[in-house]
């Protein structure tokens, strides 16, 4: 099998590169960490007019159609940038609920705007009890005339700070963990009885707990039929955890890179560090667990939309357990090899650290993948 890019994935690739060196270099996301926002809406604007927000949705909903491999290129590129921009939430999380489930009014209402550059979504899943489980829904949304009426608290919402749609699971029937009786809808941000609290994030992002108190919602608001959406949710979840992969894949080549260059340049004893063997046995290993990360996000990105769920979990999984070992190592060594000055905030390496923990607990931690990892039959 050919694992090498097309013509026009290298150009999607080395133009990414280029533009976000220029213009969203890491001291941008070091100065937007006090931004109420933490993103920039023109960026946003920008990035939707080179195509990037529109690739990953297909023609016949206004996008470009591209693969989760095309993708996957732009979320490595971001993550070598500390991109703060929400791709993930936006369009893979919240765009894709809203693509599976919805009809094609709310595809033109929701996601239109969104491929344009002109709003930003949030996909609010996750509740206290739930543990990476997103049918694990408390939140109730009871019928009441045309109707339905939320009640419910949902955590850590990424983009939930800023989005200008909330796209929220609610349980319409059984109890939490059934997988029927589960509902999404789609909520303005101006939505009456929807509270938004801005959460700060250990990487220096944000998210939000969004608290429902009696929010009446017409029915239209519903996504797909009533009490279906689990389906669409472990989807997104794998989305969700590859695209985790793809972008923890950039943390670690820019953390090698970085680290590379300070033992190229730093002086001990009179001679450049990176002359002493033992420093040039971790940095090979660095780079050898940033290879296995690459591997198994390729697998991960090319099977995140096979039919099968048993092939997609098995190789989503596999590369997320990948993730949290190989990049736990690669952001720690890159840590140690920096010295002091690496553990203070003034040197751009820790942002990556911090960036690789955050990824390594999205849509599932290694405890998480490695239990459903094992849970898998073997192929």
């Amino acid at each position: 099998m050919n694992f090498d890019l097309t013509p026009d994935q290298k150009l999607l690739e080395s133009t990414m590169a280029s533009f976000l060196k220029k213009e969203s270099p890491v001291s941008r996301f070091r100065a937007l960490r006090e931004d109420p926002v933490g993103y920039s809406k023109s960026l946003w604007k920008t990035m939707a007019e080179l195509g990037w927000i529109g690739l990953a949705f297909p023609e016949s909903a206004g996008g470009l159609g591209g693969s989760f491999v095309d993708v996957a290129i732009l979320l490595e590129q971001f993550g070598a940038g500390l991109v703060p921009e929400p791709f993930v939430a936006s369009v893979l999380a919240a765009g894709t609920a809203i693509l599976r489930a919805g009809s094609a009014e709310q595809h033109e209402a929701y996601l239109a705007p969104l491929i344009a550059g002109d709003t930003t979504l949030a996909l609010a899943w996750a509740e206290r009890g739930g543990r990476y489980d997103p049918t694990w829904v408390e939140t109730t949304a009871t019928k009441q005339g045309d109707a339905y009426v939320l009640q419910g608290e949902k955590i850590f919402v990424q983009n939930g700070h800023a989005a200008d749609v909330l796209v929220v699971s609610a349980r319409t029937a059984g109890t939490p963990g059934d997988t029927d009786g589960i509902s999404l809808f789609v909520l303005p941000r101006e939505t009456e009885g929807l509270r938004v609290t801005p959460v700060n994030t250990m990487d220096g992002q944000k998210a939000a707990t969004i608290t429902l108190a009696g929010v009446v919602v017409p029915a239209a608001s519903r996504l797909g039929p009533e009490g279906a959406a689990a389906p669409v949710l472990d989807e997104i979840m794998d989305l969700g955890a590859a695209a985790a992969c793809a972008e923890g894949l950039g943390v670690m080549r820019a953390s090698l890179a970085m680290t590379v260059d300070y033992l190229k340049t730093r002086e001990q004893f009179g001679v450049k560090i990176g002359t002493f063997q033992a420093l040039q046995h971790r940095a090979v290993d660095m780079f050898i667990r940033t290879e296995l990360a690459k591997s198994t996000s390729i697998l991960a990105s090319v099977k995140v939309s096979d039919p099968d769920p048993a092939e997609r979990r098995f190789a989503v999984s596999a590369a997320k357990v990948e993730l949290a070992i190989c990049g736990r190592y690669v952001t720690q060594q890159a840590i140690q090899l920096h010295g002091g000055i690496g553990i203070t905030d003034e040197h751009d390496i820790g942002l990556y650290f911090k960036r690789m923990h955050v990824l390594n607990a999205l849509f599932g931690d290694e405890e998480h993948h490695l239990a459903r990892f094992g849970a898998q039959p073997a192929f």
